[in-house]
């Protein structure tokens, strides 16, 4: 039974698309579990960018507490806030605008889902060595928060320029600090020297294919997959034959909300009740 009265606070997903976002689901899980709902209602709704100053613009009229932003407007959106988060800024990307008292400060929540997720199956990653493929905004946030904890990366791609620009501005952000470097992807063939392996491109939504061939992965390896429909796929299952330790796209999905529900409720999020209704939905829709 919904509760929702004339006091419910609106937090909402924007994206083009968004209607497969499982976004209202998980925080509105979360409310219930907490016996907030009659407090915050998570909605969706799909925004073109050439509206996105109207959307936040109406964020601001409105008193809308929380936007959620989904590919594209991660980037476009920052010219439209009052504040951005220092972590939000190294990686020119905003996927977390909270409304404080009109005041729009925006965050990005994606790098800590990346570290808190690894951090769950590998405690201590610290010079460790990782190989992210794709370079792309999933690709930008990995490879942030993998350099923020000291973590050696090589980014592979097909397209050398994408990953050259990524390079250049990690290096920017972290005083060249860091290791850090790129390499064209149809030319990785031995992944021994790697303990993570992530994908962070498309490739994997349709079952049949990996981005990697099955032979490259050995034991000694964690393998994350930012795809999270299906739930299991090439990839993922690859891994688990290769006797590799796994780590599925929707721990990302779900540890990144952990963060955002915080910043929209000033509440300890209910992790077990917004983990379930997810697992619930992919199983059903994507497994």
């Amino acid at each position: 039974m919904m509760r929702i009265n004339a006091k419910t606070k609106i937090n909402m997903i924007i994206g083009d698309p968004v209607d497969h976002s499982l976004s209202p689901e998980i925080h509105n899980a979360a409310y219930k579990a907490l016996g907030i709902d009659d407090q915050y209602v998570f909605l969706a709704t799909n925004v073109k960018k050439t509206d996105i100053k109207k959307a936040v613009e109406a964020m601001r009229a409105m008193g809308i507490r929380g936007l959620t932003c989904t590919m594209p407007h991660k980037l476009v959106v920052m010219k439209y806030l009052d504040k951005i988060d220092s972590a939000a800024k190294d990686m020119t990307a905003v996927n977390t605008v909270v409304n404080d008292n009109g005041k729009l400060i925006g965050y990005n929540t994606d790098w800590l889902g990346v570290t808190i997720s690894l951090k769950k199956v590998e405690k201590n990653i610290k010079n460790k060595k990782a190989i992210v493929f794709g370079a792309g905004g999933v690709a930008r946030s990995i490879v942030y928060g993998l350099l923020k904890n000291d973590v050696k990366v090589l980014i592979a791609n097909r397209t050398l320029s994408k990953a050259k620009k990524i390079v250049h501005d990690m290096n920017s952000v972290f005083k060249n600090n860091v290791s850090i470097d790129y390499a064209n992807l149809n030319e990785v063939n031995n992944l021994d020297d790697f303990d993570f392996i992530f994908n962070a491109t498309s490739v994997g939504m349709i079952k049949s294919q990996s981005i990697i061939s099955k032979q490259l992965i050995k034991p000694k390896h964690i393998v994350f997959d930012a795809v999270y429909f299906p739930l299991e796929t090439k990839l993922i299952t690859d891994a688990k034959e290769q006797g590799a330790k796994i780590i599925h796209g929707s721990e990302l999905l779900l540890n990144q909300a952990l963060y955002q529900f915080e910043l929209y409720t000033n509440r300890k999020a209910p992790e077990s009740a917004m983990r379930k209704i997810l697992n619930k939905h992919l199983v059903r829709n994507y497994s």
